[in-house]
């Protein structure tokens, strides 16, 4: 039996980052789904596993349950050291963050489902006032990053040399909210080299929302 156990939803894109770090560490999984449309994250069972009500949440068997994408990640870096998500030395480490946090912290949050189910009952959005909020947050942190990416001199194939890091699965888990929301990226040029090449590794692709058992259609 896997060690850990996913409670997740498909279509989830801080989901889709732990399955990436799983995947790239080639750690099994149980995969556990919740509608979050359906509001099953909501269930007094899974917030007897999270309080916040919020996916994903890691269950370590017999031992623990982690909660926040980016927490994981780093525990099960640390716990899992190989491949790394993070680099060796700490310039290295705090720039991969920062990179990371420009997705994390500043365009994701205020660009998640609760939010914008807020904005349509709280203040009447509509399908076009939901896209607009979502573009005006998601250019103003890709516009950053591409900066940053197009002209430091540490960004590789990758945001950060050679081989993928907690940056790129972030970047990766990004993209398809963009798509979703019909981003025009051309200005991005950078990020999207970078995506492409996330997408031509079995770990990234395997991760993607419609590969997933929860899917639709499948």
């Amino acid at each position: 039996m896997p060690e850990y156990v996913l409670h997740n939803y498909f279509r989830s894109t801080t989901s889709l980052r732990v399955r990436v770090a799983l995947n790239l560490k080639g750690l099994d999984y149980e995969y556990v789904s919740y509608a979050l449309l359906d509001k099953d994250h909501k269930s007094a069972a899974y917030l007897k596993l999270n309080p916040q009500g919020l996916v994903p949440a890691l269950e370590i068997k017999d031992a623990a349950v982690l909660t926040q994408s980016m927490a994981i990640l780093e525990y099960l870096d640390e716990e899992h050291p190989e491949p790394p998500l993070l680099p060796r030395d700490a310039l290295g480490r705090a720039r991969v963050r920062a990179l990371s946090q420009i997705i994390a912290v500043d365009i994701h949050p205020i660009n998640n489902l609760r939010i914008l189910q807020y904005l349509e009952t709280e203040f009447g959005a509509d399908g076009a006032a939901k896209k607009a909020w979502f573009q005006e947050w998601a250019h103003a942190g890709m516009a950053a990053l591409e900066t940053r990416l197009a002209n430091e001199p540490e960004t590789g194939k990758f945001c950060h040399g050679d081989s993928p890091t907690m940056a790129d699965i972030c970047l990766y888990a990004q993209m398809f909210n963009n798509e979703r929301f019909d981003m025009d990226m051309d200005a991005y040029p950078t990020i999207l080299e970078i995506y492409h090449q996330c997408g031509q590794m079995k770990a990234f692709k395997d991760a993607e929302p419609l590969q997933q058992p929860d899917a639709p259609n499948q």
